[in-house]
């Protein structure tokens, strides 16, 4: 399993609704980066994973490098260079939940990901490669080495995921449409949250939107709906799981250890159903901890997780009965 992308710290503020542009408390540096926190996922769940991507000759660049490899991420394809700081990335949160970004990204280590970066070997020996809206976004050699990779995928008959994961931040939604199709065009799956599948087709419906996209050339849509759940949408059948009933802490990262996990039990071979639940299960535990990277720290705690909530159902509906 290959990711491919940004990879950089995220500073975050310690309260809700300050804007950035008041003096105050952040917290951090974490360890983030959509696509680098998808592939810390898989590995810590015990897939084989490996990375590409470009950090600064830094502080911060030797803290992700030690953490993703610490996590048994394969790092040999993580570029290190000089003259470029590591990405980095500021959030606000609102009460809402919304949140606010800050990102130096393009003119960082993380924009200077490019083509040459990519080695045909290292792609076509693995099982399935990720890739990221954003990292679509950040630069033009970024989005080249995206779509290299994603050519030499579909002629070796890898599969191929993407998460749309927009950034309005980094580009406006209707480039943001055009640069994903080359990719989405090959891809097997594609994970978008709810307004993702809406911004991309333009139709509201989540069950609609992953039809829309499945058109588009998918076999499947996994729309995440957040608390209310994820839908899987194939050409022969809709799959709907609930979301864990959780006291959420911070969502960041949320999103991409579903799909990493979702692309787990992929490779396990698991069923759609017993996938879809572990993924929501994932995602649940990361939306508890603060941190972006901050998700299960292996299958075990994913399975237990489950299986105690599984457990507290039954004993509150024994209750409920009596």
């Amino acid at each position: 399993m290959i990711a491919l992308g940004e990879v950089l710290v995220e500073i975050m503020r310690k309260e809700l609704d300050v804007s950035h542009n008041v003096p105050g408390v952040y917290l951090g540096p974490y360890p983030s980066g959509a696509p680098a926190i998808f592939i810390d996922t898989v590995a810590r769940l015990g897939s084989n994973a490996g990375f590409i991507g470009v950090v600064g000759d830094d502080d911060f660049g030797e803290l992700l490098v030690d953490r993703l490899r610490g996590d048994g991420v394969d790092v040999s394809y993580l570029r290190i260079t000089e003259g470029y700081t590591t990405g980095t990335a500021f959030v606000m949160y609102y009460s809402s939940g919304s949140r606010r970004f800050i990102f130096h990204l393009r003119h960082a280590a993380a924009g200077q990901l490019c083509p040459e970066d990519v080695k045909k070997d290292y792609i076509a020996d693995s099982k399935i490669l990720h890739i990221m809206g954003s990292a679509l976004s950040i630069s033009e050699s970024s989005r080249e080495a995206c779509y290299k990779a994603a050519r030499i995928a579909h002629e070796s008959n890898i599969t191929v995921t993407l998460d749309p994961n927009l950034r309005p931040e980094l580009l406006d939604v209707e480039t943001i449409r055009r640069i994903c199709k080359p990719v989405l065009q090959v891809s097997r799956i594609v994970f978008p949250s709810k307004l993702e599948a809406t911004t991309l087709t333009g139709i509201k419906d989540p069950i609609k939107a992953g039809k829309s996209l499945i058109e588009m050339g998918p076999e499947m849509a996994v729309v995440k709906m957040g608390s209310k759940g994820a839908i899987t949408v194939t050409g022969e059948e809709i799959t709907y799981e609930p979301a864990f009933d959780v006291s959420e802490i911070d969502p960041t990262g949320a999103g991409d250890i579903y799909d990493g996990a979702f692309v787990h039990g992929l490779l396990q071979g698991w069923t759609l159903r017993r996938i879809m639940e572990f993924a929501s299960a994932a995602g649940a535990i990361k939306v508890t901890r603060f941190g972006p990277m901050n998700g299960p720290s292996s299958r075990k705690e994913v399975e237990q997780f489950i299986q105690e909530h599984k457990k507290r159902i039954n004993s509150e509906e024994l209750e409920d009965s009596s």
